[in-house]
């Protein structure tokens, strides 16, 4: 009996001949009858039957004059065993280090059976099959030969795993085709809307993504915030969408407010930018010039360069001075904190409990 290192035996699956024997002995006809009736050798009947060759769609109509059944069964038999000989033998050729990527992929699984978008409680072969489905891949150790756009800007401080990754990735894109968005990309109005995005630091912190997610709604841009894994340093992710509009996701670095507000003009600064062609995967820590000028920008929204200098000039970093600058530039306190802070104006001690939390997922 053949079988395979699953337990599974192949001679379970039953060929469309043996079903052309079962006609044969219930109407009491030989192989050389139907042979005849058929128009074809005896030993081309013979090979049909011991299931050395399958059922064409000749035969099948042959069949159909010959026994009284229409050709269709006989093909829907042949497709039926076709398929089962198909599944058998992908079950079969299943190695151990392909079922070793479900093991890399553990904590972004979770997320997608949280989802709903992959069944709990699957057996591992079953669950490796519905991952090569979700993936839209034949073998997950071929993820690695397709290119990631914007994995040529990796620093060598980030660390990818492209299993990781491109799971990652696929999770976004999932989330986003079931929120739909008929509003067209509006660059002019992203730039109109600043103001309004900047202001929702003031909110309620559960009001805060909702509000987001309207205001970039009306640019025609879906905004997101998901988990971060490791294995996928990814800090932002901007694609082109099927509903002619942007998506837009963001990963939460650390827990602090003024980081999150940061990294979100941040984002928004390389699509104002024109950084944005299909795809755009902003890593951590990335140092190139695209990431400069991103980080000019969105310290120039959050803080205006000339107003940020002035406070610089009087070398005043008390807290009542930190506190009327942020107000006379409607920001929050936490944002200028982290900003003297990161170069080294005031300590990272020095004010760390005005340096506000977020807890967004």
């Amino acid at each position: 009996m053949a079988q395979n290192k699953y337990g599974l035996s192949r001679d379970f699956i039953i060929h469309p001949g043996e079903t052309i024997a079962e006609f044969l002995t219930d109407r009491n006809m030989s192989q050389k009858e139907l042979a005849i009736r058929c128009g074809v050798s005896e030993k081309h009947v013979s090979t049909v039957i011991s299931g050395q060759k399958n059922i064409s769609a000749n035969f099948a109509k042959k069949l159909e004059y010959a026994l009284e059944i229409d050709a269709i069964f006989w093909m829907n038999l042949q497709t039926n065993y076709d398929k089962e000989i198909l599944e058998f033998e992908e079950i079969n050729e299943i190695t151990d280090e392909e079922i070793n990527i479900l093991n890399k992929l553990k904590h972004i699984l979770k997320e997608y059976k949280r989802l709903g978008l992959l069944e709990d409680g699957l057996t591992q072969i079953d669950e490796l099959i519905e991952i090569r489905k979700i993936f839209k891949i034949s073998n997950l150790l071929d993820i690695p030969k397709i290119q990631h756009l914007g994995a040529y800007r990796l620093s060598k401080n980030n660390t990818v795993d492209d299993y990781v990754l491109f799971a990652w990735e696929r999770l976004c894109e999932l989330i986003d085709a079931d929120n739909p968005n008929d509003i067209e990309f509006d660059v002019e109005m992203l730039k109109k809307v600043l103001p309004e995005i900047k202001k929702i630091m003031f909110e309620d912190i559960k009001s805060i993504v909702p509000k987001l997610r309207d205001v970039f709604s009306k640019c025609g841009i879906n905004f997101y915030l998901a988990k971060s894994y490791v294995g996928a340093p990814v800090q932002g992710y901007i694609r082109r969408n099927n509903h002619k509009g942007l998506s837009l996701y963001m990963t939460i670095r650390g827990s602090y407010a003024d980081i999150f507000w940061f990294t979100l003009f941040h984002e928004i600064a390389h699509i104002l930018n024109g950084d944005i062609k299909k795809c755009f995967i902003d890593y951590n820590e990335t140092t190139d010039e695209v990431e400069k000028r991103a980080n000019k920008c969105a310290a120039e929204y959050l803080i205006p360069s000339d107003k940020y200098q002035e406070f610089i000039n009087k070398q005043d970093f008390s807290l009542n001075s930190i506190f009327n600058f942020s107000k006379e530039n409607n920001i929050k306190p936490y944002i200028c904190i982290g900003r003297l802070m990161k170069e080294n104006y005031v300590s990272w001690s020095s004010y760390s409990q005005y340096r506000e939390k977020y807890n967004l997922i």
